[in-house]
Protein backbone atom coordinates (compact mmCIF):
# COMPACT_ATOMS: atom_id res chain seq x y z
CA UNK A 1 0.00 0.00 0.00
CA UNK A 2 1.30 3.44 -0.98
CA UNK A 3 -0.78 6.30 0.43
CA UNK A 4 0.75 8.92 -1.86
CA UNK A 5 0.02 6.79 -4.90
CA UNK A 6 -3.50 6.12 -3.68
CA UNK A 7 -4.26 9.82 -3.17
CA UNK A 8 -2.92 10.64 -6.63
CA UNK A 9 -5.02 7.87 -8.18
CA UNK A 10 -8.18 9.21 -6.49
CA UNK A 11 -7.34 12.69 -7.80
CA UNK A 12 -6.95 11.35 -11.35
CA UNK A 13 -10.30 9.57 -11.05
CA UNK A 14 -11.95 12.76 -9.79
CA UNK A 15 -10.48 14.77 -12.66
CA UNK A 16 -12.02 12.40 -15.18
CA UNK A 17 -15.53 13.35 -14.05
CA UNK A 18 -15.39 16.96 -15.33
CA UNK A 19 -13.67 15.69 -18.48
CA UNK A 20 -16.64 13.39 -19.10
CA UNK A 21 -19.14 16.12 -18.29
CA UNK A 22 -17.46 18.57 -20.65
CA UNK A 23 -17.52 15.93 -23.36
CA UNK A 24 -21.27 15.64 -22.81
CA UNK A 25 -21.56 19.41 -23.02
CA UNK A 26 -19.77 19.29 -26.38
CA UNK A 27 -22.60 17.05 -27.59
CA UNK A 28 -25.42 19.00 -25.95
CA UNK A 29 -24.16 22.33 -27.31
CA UNK A 30 -23.72 20.90 -30.85
CA UNK A 31 -20.02 21.77 -30.69
CA UNK A 32 -18.66 18.41 -31.81
CA UNK A 33 -17.73 19.87 -35.19
CA UNK A 34 -16.14 22.96 -33.66
CA UNK A 35 -12.74 21.85 -34.93
CA UNK A 36 -14.11 20.67 -38.25
CA UNK A 37 -13.23 17.22 -39.56
CA UNK A 38 -9.70 17.54 -38.14
CA UNK A 39 -7.97 15.46 -35.47
CA UNK A 40 -5.66 15.84 -33.58
CA UNK A 41 -5.39 19.37 -34.96
CA UNK A 42 -8.28 21.83 -34.67
CA UNK A 43 -9.35 23.24 -38.02
CA UNK A 44 -5.95 22.24 -39.33
CA UNK A 45 -4.06 24.15 -36.62
CA UNK A 46 -2.40 23.07 -33.39
CA UNK A 47 -3.65 26.25 -31.70
CA UNK A 48 -6.56 27.75 -33.65
CA UNK A 49 -6.92 31.51 -33.77
CA UNK A 50 -10.14 33.54 -33.62
CA UNK A 51 -12.13 30.69 -32.18
CA UNK A 52 -15.91 30.61 -32.43
CA UNK A 53 -17.90 29.39 -29.42
CA UNK A 54 -18.24 25.80 -30.76
CA UNK A 55 -14.51 25.74 -31.52
CA UNK A 56 -13.67 26.98 -28.03
CA UNK A 57 -15.90 24.34 -26.43
CA UNK A 58 -14.48 21.51 -28.52
CA UNK A 59 -10.87 22.70 -28.20
CA UNK A 60 -11.25 23.02 -24.40
CA UNK A 61 -12.37 19.39 -24.25
CA UNK A 62 -9.34 18.31 -26.25
CA UNK A 63 -7.04 20.20 -23.89
CA UNK A 64 -8.73 18.59 -20.88
CA UNK A 65 -8.19 15.15 -22.36
CA UNK A 66 -4.54 16.01 -23.03
CA UNK A 67 -4.05 16.84 -19.35
CA UNK A 68 -5.89 13.62 -18.50
CA UNK A 69 -3.51 11.62 -20.68
CA UNK A 70 -0.46 13.11 -18.95
CA UNK A 71 -2.02 12.37 -15.55
CA UNK A 72 -2.77 8.72 -16.39
CA UNK A 73 0.67 8.20 -17.94
CA UNK A 74 2.11 9.56 -14.69
CA UNK A 75 -0.09 7.14 -12.74
CA UNK A 76 1.21 4.23 -14.81
CA UNK A 77 4.87 5.27 -14.39
CA UNK A 78 4.39 5.69 -10.63
CA UNK A 79 2.82 2.21 -10.39
CA UNK A 80 5.84 0.64 -12.10
CA UNK A 81 8.25 2.54 -9.86
CA UNK A 82 6.42 1.90 -6.58
CA UNK A 83 5.29 -1.71 -6.96
CA UNK A 84 7.17 -4.92 -7.85
CA UNK A 85 6.75 -7.04 -10.96
CA UNK A 86 3.42 -8.84 -11.40
CA UNK A 87 1.82 -6.65 -8.76
CA UNK A 88 -1.89 -6.08 -9.40
CA UNK A 89 -1.38 -2.32 -9.07
CA UNK A 90 0.66 -2.29 -12.26
CA UNK A 91 -2.07 -4.22 -14.06
CA UNK A 92 -4.87 -1.79 -13.22
CA UNK A 93 -2.72 1.25 -13.91
CA UNK A 94 -1.88 -0.15 -17.35
CA UNK A 95 -5.56 -0.92 -17.97
CA UNK A 96 -6.40 2.68 -17.09
CA UNK A 97 -3.94 3.90 -19.70
CA UNK A 98 -5.16 1.42 -22.32
CA UNK A 99 -8.81 2.45 -21.87
CA UNK A 100 -7.82 6.11 -21.98
CA UNK A 101 -5.99 5.62 -25.27
CA UNK A 102 -8.99 3.76 -26.68
CA UNK A 103 -11.12 6.67 -25.48
CA UNK A 104 -8.96 9.05 -27.50
CA UNK A 105 -9.24 6.89 -30.62
CA UNK A 106 -13.03 6.69 -30.24
CA UNK A 107 -13.21 10.45 -29.76
CA UNK A 108 -11.20 10.95 -32.93
CA UNK A 109 -13.56 8.59 -34.74
CA UNK A 110 -16.57 10.68 -33.73
CA UNK A 111 -14.98 13.69 -35.40
CA UNK A 112 -13.59 11.96 -38.49
CA UNK A 113 -16.78 9.97 -39.13
CA UNK A 114 -18.86 13.12 -38.56
CA UNK A 115 -20.96 11.56 -35.78
CA UNK A 116 -21.26 15.00 -34.23
CA UNK A 117 -23.51 18.07 -34.02
CA UNK A 118 -26.95 17.24 -35.48
CA UNK A 119 -26.15 13.83 -36.95
CA UNK A 120 -29.10 11.55 -36.09
CA UNK A 121 -27.87 8.36 -37.77
CA UNK A 122 -28.07 4.88 -36.30
CA UNK A 123 -24.30 4.72 -36.63
CA UNK A 124 -23.94 7.58 -34.18
CA UNK A 125 -26.10 5.78 -31.61
CA UNK A 126 -24.03 2.60 -31.90
CA UNK A 127 -20.76 4.52 -31.82
CA UNK A 128 -21.91 6.55 -28.81
CA UNK A 129 -22.80 3.34 -26.98
CA UNK A 130 -19.35 1.88 -27.62
CA UNK A 131 -17.77 5.14 -26.49
CA UNK A 132 -19.81 5.04 -23.28
CA UNK A 133 -18.86 1.44 -22.47
CA UNK A 134 -15.18 2.27 -22.84
CA UNK A 135 -15.62 5.34 -20.62
CA UNK A 136 -17.16 3.14 -17.93
CA UNK A 137 -14.30 0.65 -18.22
CA UNK A 138 -11.85 3.55 -17.84
CA UNK A 139 -13.62 4.76 -14.69
CA UNK A 140 -13.68 1.19 -13.35
CA UNK A 141 -9.94 0.73 -13.92
CA UNK A 142 -9.14 4.08 -12.30
CA UNK A 143 -11.42 3.29 -9.36
CA UNK A 144 -9.76 -0.09 -8.86
CA UNK A 145 -6.30 1.51 -9.06
CA UNK A 146 -7.22 4.17 -6.49
CA UNK A 147 -8.98 1.73 -4.14
CA UNK A 148 -6.23 -0.87 -4.26
CA UNK A 149 -3.58 1.81 -3.84
CA UNK A 150 -5.32 3.04 -0.70
CA UNK A 151 -6.56 -0.23 0.81
CA UNK A 152 -3.97 -2.72 -0.39
CA UNK A 153 -4.37 -5.51 -2.92
CA UNK A 154 -3.18 -8.56 -1.01
CA UNK A 155 -6.64 -9.99 -0.22
CA UNK A 156 -8.50 -8.95 -3.36
CA UNK A 157 -9.48 -11.46 -6.05
CA UNK A 158 -11.84 -10.92 -8.98
CA UNK A 159 -13.06 -14.51 -8.58
CA UNK A 160 -14.36 -13.69 -5.10
CA UNK A 161 -16.85 -11.07 -6.33
CA UNK A 162 -20.34 -12.54 -5.77
CA UNK A 163 -22.65 -13.18 -8.70
CA UNK A 164 -25.25 -10.57 -7.64
CA UNK A 165 -22.55 -7.89 -7.74
CA UNK A 166 -21.32 -9.04 -11.16
CA UNK A 167 -24.93 -8.71 -12.25
CA UNK A 168 -25.06 -5.19 -10.81
CA UNK A 169 -22.04 -4.20 -12.87
CA UNK A 170 -23.62 -5.53 -16.08
CA UNK A 171 -27.01 -3.98 -15.34
CA UNK A 172 -25.45 -0.57 -14.70
CA UNK A 173 -23.71 -0.66 -18.08
CA UNK A 174 -26.96 -1.58 -19.86
CA UNK A 175 -28.92 1.18 -18.12
CA UNK A 176 -26.18 3.68 -18.97
CA UNK A 177 -26.24 2.75 -22.66
CA UNK A 178 -30.00 3.30 -22.88
CA UNK A 179 -29.51 6.58 -21.00
CA UNK A 180 -26.91 7.76 -23.50
CA UNK A 181 -29.24 7.02 -26.43
CA UNK A 182 -32.12 8.78 -24.65
CA UNK A 183 -29.92 11.82 -23.96
CA UNK A 184 -28.94 11.97 -27.63
CA UNK A 185 -32.63 11.91 -28.58
CA UNK A 186 -33.36 14.70 -26.07
CA UNK A 187 -30.60 16.80 -27.61
CA UNK A 188 -31.50 16.27 -31.25
CA UNK A 189 -35.28 16.33 -30.87
CA UNK A 190 -36.24 18.60 -27.96
CA UNK A 191 -39.94 18.71 -27.07
CA UNK A 192 -41.97 21.78 -26.16
CA UNK A 193 -43.99 19.82 -23.60
CA UNK A 194 -44.06 16.40 -21.94
CA UNK A 195 -47.26 15.47 -23.79
CA UNK A 196 -45.76 16.44 -27.15
CA UNK A 197 -42.62 14.48 -26.38
CA UNK A 198 -44.61 11.35 -25.55
CA UNK A 199 -46.69 11.65 -28.73
CA UNK A 200 -43.52 11.87 -30.80
CA UNK A 201 -41.95 8.95 -28.93
CA UNK A 202 -44.90 6.70 -29.85
CA UNK A 203 -45.19 7.92 -33.44
CA UNK A 204 -44.06 5.43 -36.09
CA UNK A 205 -42.95 8.40 -38.20
CA UNK A 206 -40.46 9.57 -35.58
CA UNK A 207 -36.73 9.01 -35.65
CA UNK A 208 -35.37 5.77 -34.27
CA UNK A 209 -33.68 7.76 -31.49
CA UNK A 210 -37.05 9.06 -30.32
CA UNK A 211 -38.62 5.61 -30.27
CA UNK A 212 -35.62 4.20 -28.41
CA UNK A 213 -36.00 6.99 -25.85
CA UNK A 214 -39.03 5.11 -24.52
CA UNK A 215 -36.85 2.19 -23.47
CA UNK A 216 -34.68 4.03 -20.97
CA UNK A 217 -37.23 4.83 -18.20
CA UNK A 218 -38.41 1.21 -18.03
CA UNK A 219 -34.87 -0.19 -18.12
CA UNK A 220 -33.74 2.37 -15.52
CA UNK A 221 -36.49 1.38 -13.06
CA UNK A 222 -35.82 -2.34 -13.48
CA UNK A 223 -32.08 -1.74 -13.23
CA UNK A 224 -32.47 0.35 -10.08
CA UNK A 225 -34.55 -2.43 -8.51
CA UNK A 226 -31.79 -4.93 -9.29
CA UNK A 227 -29.05 -2.69 -7.87
CA UNK A 228 -30.99 -2.22 -4.65
CA UNK A 229 -31.59 -5.97 -4.45
CA UNK A 230 -27.90 -6.74 -5.03
CA UNK A 231 -26.83 -4.23 -2.37
CA UNK A 232 -29.41 -5.57 0.10
CA UNK A 233 -28.09 -9.07 -0.59
CA UNK A 234 -24.69 -7.88 0.58
CA UNK A 235 -26.22 -6.38 3.71
CA UNK A 236 -28.30 -9.51 4.43
CA UNK A 237 -25.09 -11.53 4.35
CA UNK A 238 -24.17 -9.73 7.60
CA UNK A 239 -20.56 -9.10 6.53
CA UNK A 240 -18.00 -8.43 9.18
CA UNK A 241 -16.58 -5.52 7.24
CA UNK A 242 -18.02 -2.08 7.98
CA UNK A 243 -16.66 -0.84 4.66
CA UNK A 244 -18.72 -3.40 2.75
CA UNK A 245 -21.88 -2.38 4.60
CA UNK A 246 -21.07 1.25 3.78
CA UNK A 247 -20.52 0.37 0.12
CA UNK A 248 -23.89 -1.40 -0.07
CA UNK A 249 -25.73 1.46 1.62
CA UNK A 250 -24.01 3.94 -0.72
CA UNK A 251 -25.23 2.05 -3.80
CA UNK A 252 -28.81 2.01 -2.48
CA UNK A 253 -28.84 5.73 -1.62
CA UNK A 254 -27.26 6.85 -4.90
CA UNK A 255 -29.49 4.59 -6.99
CA UNK A 256 -32.66 5.97 -5.42
CA UNK A 257 -31.35 9.52 -5.80
CA UNK A 258 -30.64 8.88 -9.48
CA UNK A 259 -34.22 7.71 -10.02
CA UNK A 260 -35.45 10.99 -8.53
CA UNK A 261 -33.14 12.92 -10.86
CA UNK A 262 -34.40 10.90 -13.81
CA UNK A 263 -37.99 11.85 -13.02
CA UNK A 264 -36.96 15.51 -12.71
CA UNK A 265 -35.02 15.35 -15.98
CA UNK A 266 -38.08 13.96 -17.76
CA UNK A 267 -40.46 16.45 -16.14
CA UNK A 268 -38.26 19.45 -16.95
CA UNK A 269 -37.79 18.27 -20.56
CA UNK A 270 -34.06 17.57 -20.13
CA UNK A 271 -32.50 21.04 -19.81
CA UNK A 272 -28.72 21.18 -20.22
CA UNK A 273 -27.93 21.63 -16.53
CA UNK A 274 -30.21 18.75 -15.56
CA UNK A 275 -28.68 16.44 -18.15
CA UNK A 276 -25.22 17.16 -16.76
CA UNK A 277 -26.32 16.54 -13.16
CA UNK A 278 -28.03 13.32 -14.25
CA UNK A 279 -24.87 12.18 -16.04
CA UNK A 280 -22.62 13.08 -13.10
CA UNK A 281 -24.78 11.07 -10.74
CA UNK A 282 -24.82 8.15 -13.19
CA UNK A 283 -21.01 8.13 -13.17
CA UNK A 284 -20.95 8.28 -9.37
CA UNK A 285 -23.45 5.39 -9.20
CA UNK A 286 -21.18 3.36 -11.50
CA UNK A 287 -18.14 4.12 -9.34
CA UNK A 288 -20.11 3.13 -6.23
CA UNK A 289 -21.05 -0.22 -7.81
CA UNK A 290 -17.40 -0.82 -8.74
CA UNK A 291 -16.42 -0.02 -5.14
CA UNK A 292 -19.04 -2.49 -3.90
CA UNK A 293 -17.48 -5.13 -6.15
CA UNK A 294 -14.01 -4.33 -4.84
CA UNK A 295 -15.14 -4.49 -1.22
CA UNK A 296 -17.00 -7.74 -1.83
CA UNK A 297 -14.04 -9.28 -3.62
CA UNK A 298 -11.81 -8.51 -0.67
CA UNK A 299 -13.91 -9.22 2.38
CA UNK A 300 -16.58 -11.85 1.64
CA UNK A 301 -16.29 -15.53 1.10
CA UNK A 302 -18.35 -16.17 -2.02
CA UNK A 303 -20.22 -19.27 -0.85
CA UNK A 304 -22.00 -17.33 1.90
CA UNK A 305 -23.33 -14.65 -0.43
CA UNK A 306 -24.28 -17.17 -3.07
CA UNK A 307 -26.34 -19.15 -0.61
CA UNK A 308 -28.12 -16.01 0.58
CA UNK A 309 -28.80 -14.92 -2.99
CA UNK A 310 -30.06 -18.39 -3.95
CA UNK A 311 -32.46 -18.42 -1.00
CA UNK A 312 -33.86 -15.02 -2.00
CA UNK A 313 -34.24 -16.08 -5.64
CA UNK A 314 -35.94 -19.27 -4.50
CA UNK A 315 -38.48 -17.34 -2.48
CA UNK A 316 -39.26 -15.03 -5.39
CA UNK A 317 -39.63 -17.90 -7.85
Amino acid sequence: MNKGFGRYAWAVLAYNLPVILWGAYVRISFSGDGCGAHWPTCNGQVLPGQMTTPTLIEFTHRMMTTVDTVAVVGLCIWAFLAFPKRNVMRRYAVLSLVFLLIEAVLGAGLVLLRHVARDASAGRAWYLSAHLVNTMLLLAALTATAWLGTRGAAQFRLARIPRPVWGALIVTVIVSITGAVAALGDTLFPAASLAEGMRRDFSSASSMLLRLRLVHPAIAILGAAYLVWAAVTMLRGKPESDTLRTAGARVIALTLFQIVLGVLNLSLLAPVWMQLIHLLTADVVWISVVLLALEAGKTIAPHRVFSDADRIVGRVS
